[in-house]
């Protein structure tokens, strides 16, 4: 077993990672076998599985960091100090054109 930094053990959970895990299989089907989004070439998976980050960190805002009653609408990306907005697909989309 390998053992590296000094982990508070009382916060060790493996909640966190299932629950990600979780949520990237029920929103991405390329995770499902039996689809017709499965993906056959890693590349293509791979671009999906970025394709998915980015949305889900950038332009979805979450409930535990959003205070809807206030109207203000978070997302991780934000919370982290990366952006100052939620970006829209739009500006995703923008990011390819750019380079």
């Amino acid at each position: 077993m390998w053992i590296i930094g000094k982990p508070e053990e009382g916060a060790v959970s493996t909640s966190f990672v299932e629950r990600q895990n979780l949520t990237m299989r029920m929103q991405m089907r390329r995770f499902t076998r039996l689809t017709n989004a499965f993906s056959k070439k890693a590349e293509n998976h791979a671009h999906a599985v970025a394709l998915h980050f980015a949305h889900y960190n950038s332009c979805r805002p979450h409930q535990t960091l959003t205070k809807a009653a206030k109207g203000v609408y978070r997302t991780p990306a934000m919370q982290a100090g990366l952006t100052d907005r939620v970006w829209t697909v739009a500006d995703l989309v923008n990011l390819l054109d750019s380079n």
